[in-house]
């Protein structure tokens, strides 16, 4: 394909960074420090206007410092990504702010409005966040994806040729992998042959509510290694290994291996006596047991016994650094939630906070004097320029910034199909397969990608010219034995389609990861997702977590609505557009003729691209209507693309207009060919997108706009006692709020139950959108 750069191999990391324990135990100590300094201060000194609890989960962020100083200050390689877990923000705002990344402005107004955030996020803090968090497992799955989008642009040859693979990082709490959208990653990921992928989790046991269940781990491990995962365990730190080579060694790990959870938490809680007292009640008689007790002060027994392995910096290290390869791996690195504070091991230590006496305690410990407590080297045992040194070579600063994002490929129009009668869906696919076949650069940037639904979303025409991705040639067998098919399923490196198994959450989480490659790799693509409007629902929280990272893309949801008719209310969709209009960072266009989809895609491939630009959905349908035959003027192209435009345009001072949206226009316009004949002055209003037309109305009021938005100017020729009937294959609030740009009157028609079976008439006269219902409510309205 055209001007893409070869890229065939990995290129080889630099030599490791020589290990400094010394100065990576005082980094550690400063992050713990800072980390839980920025939760007491938006808590209990920074000034509360409203009483709100502020929060920030110091136990949370405490099991994970270790981990994250091991990886940020050492093991970390430039051209890798992270998705911090969510409640260790604070943690990852510390290292941040030490590693000059993050102001001290930010950290004092942490949780606050403009400061850092309560959980990591690309679009909100000013500190290198590669993916937003904060809906637990949506950005663990994430990794998964980005890596396999990392695999698609060096396959590709779209990346430089000196640009090396990096590892994508998920650091994850134990209990995310409660979340049923993370095993459905897992299975995708194994279908792809998933590489250059670290899952870290955090096992601390303990959730929001309780103890994780003992079992877990297992059931963990079990998951893991049958979809191709290497599992590393990281249970012991150093100091209990060595322990368990000393007197009573083993029986000593054979009674941590069997204790309960939830009573090593408590343990941990209570501290060195109570593990002497419970040691000497379990293992009474065993060999050694009082040479070993006798050779720790409670301090040194409970700083061995919260010994585990994701405490361990040394161990750590030597065990991230024996897996570079690309296998997928899995780390459960043991931890005590709370860990080095007052809270740790405490069942209910979730959302508590130290108190004012624990965190002058904490501060006194640390030997940090009053005042200094923002200091990054207050209290350090060596000096400043010791760590200005060792940050020299810490290679995470040293990531590129990528500019692609600013890169706008040109786009060439593509044409308005031919056809008297045909449906949006029909013409989308008609769309893609001209782009197919398009020699331009941002043909070679489009990657599709379906829930397997390419087909039936009318992909095959783009499937057949561009082909299926895998990272392995795969021929299609059917094609090999000449059985007849209309759709070519060729799978190789070269591919541009991505197919998902039946999961939508993965859908858009994929689409995340294809519309970030610009700020992640360097390249942009234009990923182009398809689906069935109503399974929009399932994928819902990541469709969101897409948006919210302002990744772009562009939604082919098709078909919809209940026009769709003989399917039953199972794949029947009334609420998408109402989801779609309370979406951030994605517009919602529903066109009825083929000349506004060609309109609307040509628009949506170069707004994508834009720094000012988003994501966009098309909601589609199967059902073939009446093609209006018209040039297609400059004024009408603006139109359909701000949002609505008059099919038929109404007399001044009209007293009535029908407005409409998508598949039922030969709905409305039967409708207004029967009321204009009565009331000469009536209009037709076609509404491409009330996305557009409601959020740019609602602008100009919040900025107080000199200038009317499209939508006041459309309704601005009526009369001020005029009616707005307004109908759509959805529920009715899509328009119903027409009747509030100037007060005007207004009769809503819509969906508010769910479908059932049965052709459009019978359907669109029982929910009352028919041509018939809309002249009824033309009368009820115009009669009052």
């Amino acid at each position: 394909m055209a001007n893409r750069k070869q890229n065939t191999a990995t290129k080889t990391a630099p030599q490791a960074k020589a290990l400094d324990l010394n100065v990576l135990s005082e980094l550690e100590k400063k992050v713990l420090w800072l980390a839980s300094w920025m939760i007491h201060n938006a808590n209990h000194i920074r000034p509360s206007r409203d009483g709100v609890k502020v929060g920030g989960h110091q136990a949370s962020s405490a099991s994970m410092v270790t981990i994250m100083t091991a990886l940020y200050f050492h093991v970390l390689k430039a051209e890798d990504k992270v998705a911090v877990k969510p409640h260790a923000s604070p943690v990852f705002h510390a290292i941040q702010y030490l590693l000059g990344n993050q102001s001290l402005e930010q950290l004092e107004n942490f949780r606050s409005f403009g400061g850092a955030q309560s959980y990591p996020s690309r679009t909100k803090d000013k500190d290198d966040v590669d993916f937003s968090t904060g809906s637990v497992g949506l950005g663990v799955a994430a990794t998964l994806f980005s890596s396999i989008a990392q695999d698609y642009l060096f396959d590709h040859g779209l990346v430089d040729s000196e640009q090396r693979k990096g590892k994508m990082i998920a650091l994850l709490g134990d209990a995310e992998l409660d979340e049923g959208n993370i095993y459905e990653a897992l299975l995708e990921g194994w279908k792809k042959d998933l590489k250059n992928t670290w899952w870290i989790v955090d096992y601390n046991r303990q959730s929001l509510d309780g103890v994780i269940n003992d079992e877990l781990f297992q059931r963990i491990q079990d998951f893991f290694n049958s979809v191709g995962w290497r599992v590393v365990t990281l249970k012991y730190g150093k100091k209990m290994q060595k322990a368990f080579e000393g007197p009573a060694g083993n029986a000593l790990k054979k009674w941590i291996d069997e204790c309960p959870n939830q009573l090593y938490s408590a343990l941990t809680f209570k501290g060195g006596d109570a593990w002497r007292a419970r040691l000497e009640q379990d293992l009474k008689g065993t060999k050694g047991l009082t040479q070993f007790l006798k050779s720790h002060t409670d301090e040194q027994l409970q700083a061995l016994m919260t010994n585990l392995g994701g405490h361990d910096l040394e161990y750590l290290i030597e065990e991230f650094e024996k897996n570079t390869d690309e296998t997928p791996v899995c780390f459960i690195a043991y931890t005590v939630k709370g860990w080095g504070l007052p809270l740790a091991g405490h069942k209910d230590n979730h959302s508590g906070q130290m108190t004012a006496p624990q965190i002058q305690q904490f501060k006194e410990q640390l030997n940090i004097a009053e005042g200094n407590e923002w200091d990054k080297f207050a209290g350090m045992s060596i000096s400043e320029k010791e760590i200005e040194t060792y940050f020299a070579d810490v290679e995470f600063l040293q990531r590129k910034k990528f500019d692609a994002v600013n890169d706008v490929l040109p786009v060439t129009d593509l044409k308005v199909p031919s056809g008297a009668k045909v449906s949006t869906q029909v013409v989308f696919g008609k769309l893609m397969q001209e782009l197919s076949s398009s020699k331009d650069e941002l043909a070679n940037r489009v990657v599709t990608t379906s829930p397997d639904v390419a087909s039936s979303t009318n992909l095959s025409a783009w499937l057949n010219k561009r082909g299926v991705y895998h990272t392995n040639d795969k021929q299609d067998t059917f094609k090999d034995e000449k059985v007849p098919s209309p759709i070519k399923w060729v799978q190789s490196p070269s591919g541009q389609h991505i197919e998902l198994g039946i999961a939508e959450s993965n859908l858009f989480t994929i689409l995340a990861s294809l519309g970030l490659t610009a700020s992640h790799f360097g390249c942009k693509l234009i990923p182009v997702g398809t689906l069935y409007d109503p399974f929009i629902c399932r994928g819902l929280d990541a469709l969101n977590y897409a948006c919210y990272q302002d990744a772009r893309f562009i939604l082919a949801a098709t078909p919809s609505g209940i026009a769709l008719a003989p399917e039953g209310g199972a794949h029947q969709s009334f609420n998408t557009p109402m989801i779609a209009m309370a979406q951030d960072k994605l517009t919602y266009f529903e066109p009825a003729f083929a000349d506004e989809l060609t309109v609307l895609m040509n628009y949506s491939l170069d707004f994508v691209q834009q720094a000012y630009g988003h994501s966009i959905y098309f909601r589609l349908s199967t059902r073939a209507i009446d093609q209006q035959p018209r040039e297609m003027s400059a004024e009408l192209k603006q139109g359909i693309i701000d949002g609505g435009y008059w099919l038929r345009k109404p007399a001044d001072d009209a007293s009535i207009i029908i407005a409409y949206t998508g598949v039922v226009a030969p709905e409305a316009i039967a409708a207004f060919d029967e009321l204009v004949k009565d009331i000469p002055g009536a209009g037709l209003l076609a509404i491409t997108s009330a996305d557009r037309l409601y959020n740019q109305w609602q602008q100009n009021i919040r900025e107080h706009a000199a200038q009317p938005s499209v939508v006041e100017s459309l309704l601005a020729p009526l009369s001020p006692h005029a009616t707005i009937v307004s109908v759509c294959d959805s529920h009715p609030a899509t328009l119903s709020w027409l009747g509030s740009v100037h007060g005007h009157r207004a009769q809503s028609l819509g969906v508010t139950k769910f479908g059932q079976s049965g052709d459009i008439p019978d359907l669109f006269s029982h929910y009352q959108i028919d041509a018939e219902a809309i002249l009824n409510a033309c009368a009820r309205a115009y009669l009052k």
